[in-house]
């Protein structure tokens, strides 16, 4: 792992750089799960610029960029959770490219994003996870459980079926 790695809040005017980490590292990661079909209608559908602005001016999703050595390599970001008090929060996005999986870096980032939510009272934090995603061995890896299963439809005959996850207490540092 770089000694110059940096985890940051991302700058309204750096969602493009959002957008073209979704767009690489889904389409890595997911036509093993998901069709591209169903790839290139989530990202449209999450993704675009205006849906991104939504989920930080309204919605109150802040974001979080990894950059390695002054490339931007990941992001994630997270919530207070809709409907409950101010300790319970979600995990929206995590994702990190491929190639730097298995570095602790995954660790570090849900590290930060603990640490921030701890910082403002939460105590929770949930997530949905695909039911086929190996991303979901690293969740229970760090403590997270299978709290429930869900199958949300998307749209164009599309859905997700995720298990949600909940780690709580949190526990920093993992």
């Amino acid at each position: 792992m770089s000694k110059a790695i940096e985890i940051r809040p991302l700058k309204i005017d750096e969602i493009e750089i959002v957008r073209r980490l979704s767009d690489e590292i889904w389409k890595k990661v997911y036509p093993s799960i998901i069709s591209m079909e169903q790839i290139e209608y989530m990202l449209e559908l999450i993704y675009n610029e205006e849906a991104l602005k939504k989920q930080i001016n309204v919605q109150g999703h802040q974001f979080i960029l990894v950059i390695d050595n002054n490339t931007p390599i990941g992001y994630a970001s997270y919530s207070l959770k809709v409907g409950t008090d101010n300790s319970e929060y979600r995990l929206h996005k995590f994702y990190l490219q491929p190639e730097h999986h298995g570095k602790g870096l995954g660790k570090q980032m849900m590290n930060h994003i603990i640490h921030e939510i701890q910082q403002a009272g939460g105590n929770s934090i949930e997530l949905n996870v695909n039911k086929y995603n190996p991303t979901l061995h690293f969740y229970k890896k760090l403590g997270f459980s299978v709290i429930s299963e869900e199958i949300l439809d998307i749209g164009n005959g599309y859905v997700m079926d995720d298990y949600v996850m909940r780690l709580n207490p949190l526990k920093y540092p993992l």
